[in-house]
């Protein structure tokens, strides 16, 4: 049997080459990519079995991307690798779909640990955050309730570009939608989370973990 073969996206290439050779003894590295709009349409193009993605990435974070890549293929298993220590980060992996989430200063091995139980199917939780992380979905409403915020995925995608200082024509080209549309989008997104002024919604995304600072 071969090495199951695995695509990691992070938007810093040291990140990229240091899991490259942490990982490529035992796992094929068929891809690396920085962005996670990219990260979709490689995992569409390469079909990997696993993926291992940071949370914060520009043009579309790890999180929303997990979703559009379990749309397009729902067996491949995505391990989130990331500084993000905040239980709500956590959630919205799993809500989306994820297999693993390990934290960037957690030993290697745990990492290894991580994409290995995906692959047989299991979920793996870092230690760290495995205890918050069960008491936020059995019994904190407010976490389910940020979860659920009522964002459409293109929503999301649109408020992200917005939040990275993207301009309404260059999110129309990355979206391959009208300008228009663009316009109305951000319009309902700031109607439907009360919102007056495009810094709070960058104020929004960050809190809510569609983009890091």
């Amino acid at each position: 049997m071969g090495k199951p073969r695995v695509l990691i996206a992070d938007d810093h290439k040291i990140v990229l080459e240091g899991l490259r050779s942490l990982l490529q003894s035992e796992f094929e590295i068929v891809g690396e990519v920085e962005d996670g709009r990219t990260l979709v349409s490689e995992a569409e193009r390469l079909r990997p079995e696993l993926v291992v993605a940071d949370i914060s990435m520009p043009n579309l974070n790890g999180i929303d991307a997990a979703r559009q890549i379990k749309k397009i293929n729902e067996r491949i298993r995505i391990v989130f690798l990331t500084m993000h220590a905040d239980v709500t980060y956590a959630a919205g992996a799993f809500e989306a779909g994820a297999s693993g989430f390990v934290l960037k200063h957690s030993a290697p091995q745990e990492l290894i640990l991580a994409m290995h139980e995906a692959m047989q199917g299991k979920t793996y939780v870092t230690p760290m955050i495995a205890g918050d992380l069960i008491g936020a979905f059995q019994g904190d409403a407010r976490l389910k309730g940020e979860l659920r915020a009522g964002l459409s995925p293109r929503q999301r995608e649109v408020l992200q570009l917005i939040a990275e200082g993207k301009s309404i024509k260059e999110i129309a080209a990355t979206l391959r939608i009208s300008t228009r549309t663009v316009e109305f989008h951000k319009y309902r997104i700031m109607e439907q989370l009360n919102i007056k002024t495009s810094a709070e919604l960058v104020q929004y995304a960050v809190k809510h973990g569609i983009i890091s600072l």
